[in-house]
């Protein structure tokens, strides 16, 4: 019997699956995804579920998980740094800890990121001031609207704030050229194999994230070893129960836990940690409606997503005419604390004990009852501040 949506996500909610296939080679996964695309039939290519929220009803299509893993070497010097390739099922955080063991310089910040490769560059991944679009070198993909592999340079990927490219091809509307968009759930690139180019060393990039620098004990702009950057924000996002919690949970296939010895007891789950990360998207909007926010709310700078080095964050251009402000607080200032629910306490969906950015299946919720809270929080965020939030995972079969 195939897992669920609720087997296969880190919210843990979500219906059945009608055709579920893992495959563990590139011509496998390809082969699949043209199937599909021949017979016209739906096509969800899935990582770790750690971005995914899916109706109760599931999903009348096949999901194809890729099971391909390894990072792979392919010039490590002084002049050219380390160029690595890894395939799109490659865990994500365990390449950045190989990184950080290696002396790969650029990712650390993004330490403790639940999901795989393949994903990383179609949000254009971010935390703590880095993006990935700072170290992708390329993108392999199967081109759908084409039928064939191509090899997308980093120029070509379009990166911006949590976006790209491919995962624009989700929202394109029709044109001569691709009468088939948009493309979705499954983006029309599907991404093969990712090239990274990082630099060699033991301080990272400059740290650009004040509360990290805290953390650190260090100045905004300046370096701090690899491996210390890793474990603050490993800290950082455990503290906001930011860390995926594979406790009590069975592996997406209906295997036991990689991290559980067979027959091992588990430890109680962390209801806070049963979430899709930040559930909305910190919004970008004009200078002048950030002037009208109250004065304690946070602004930050809208820079060009590419940096002018491929391992430090965002230090592009200032877009003056734009202002980032934070998701989190317009909901708290909305009148959302954490913990909050609809039915309160008694809630099965809820806002996360540690960071309101989190909505969080206590245990039992449905994927209805999940959308239901996102709506009260967008609707009073909007209501409050004139400013609608943006949801951050993909919602298949749902709309808030």
């Amino acid at each position: 019997m195939p897992p669920t949506f609720a087997d296969l996500t880190t919210l843990r909610v979500g219906g059945e699956i009608d055709s579920y296939v893992e495959v563990s080679t590139e011509q496998e996964l390809v082969d699949v995804v043209r199937g599909c695309d021949d017979a016209g039939e739906p096509l969800l290519v899935v990582g770790s579920g750690s971005n995914l929220l899916v109706a109760d009803e599931g999903f009348s299509g096949v999901v194809v998980r890729d099971l391909r893993t390894g990072v792979r070497r392919e010039s490590e010097d002084a002049c050219g740094g380390a160029s690595v390739v890894a395939p799109a099922g490659q865990p994500w955080d365990a390449l950045v800890a190989e990184a950080v063991d290696s002396g790969w310089i650029g990712v650390e910040a993004l330490s403790g990121i639940p999901g795989t490769l393949g994903a990383a560059p179609v949000q254009n991944i971010g935390a703590y001031g880095q993006e990935v679009a700072g170290v992708v070198a390329s993108v392999r993909v199967w081109d759908r609207a084409r039928g064939r592999v191509r090899t997308l340079a980093a120029g070509e990927l379009g990166f911006g704030y949590r976006t790209s490219l491919l995962k624009r091809s989700t929202r394109d509307v029709p044109t001569e050229d691709d009468p088939a968009a948009p493309w979705f759930p499954t983006p029309r690139y599907v991404v093969l194999d990712v090239a990274l180019q990082m630099r060699l060393g033991t301080s990272s990039a400059p740290v650009a994230y004040a509360e990290l620098a805290r953390r650190l004990d260090v100045e905004v702009g300046t370096r701090a070893p690899g491996a210390d950057v890793r474990a603050a924000v490993l800290e950082l996002r455990a503290g906001k129960g930011m860390l995926e919690d594979r406790a009590g949970r069975d592996d997406r296939a209906g295997r036991p836990a990689e991290d559980a010895a067979p027959g091992a007891p588990t430890s109680a789950p962390d209801h806070d940690r049963w979430s899709a990360g930040s559930f909305f998207t910190n919004p970008v909007v004009p200078a002048d409606q950030a002037d009208r926010l109250p004065a304690d709310a946070p602004r930050f700078p809208v820079r060009s997503a590419r940096p002018e080095t491929t391992t430090g964050p965002s230090l592009g251009a200032v877009d003056e005419s734009l202002v980032k402000t934070s998701a989190a607080w317009l909901i708290e200032h909305a009148g959302f604390g954490r913990g909050f629910g609809l039915d309160g306490e008694r809630s099965r969906a809820r806002l996360s004990t540690r960071h309101t950015l989190a909505l969080t299946n206590r245990g039992g919720a449905s994927a209805a009852d999940v959308v239901a809270l996102a709506r009260a929080v967008r609707d009073g965020v909007h209501a409050a501040f004139g400013i609608e939030l943006e949801p951050e995972p993909v919602l298949v079969g749902v709309s808030l």
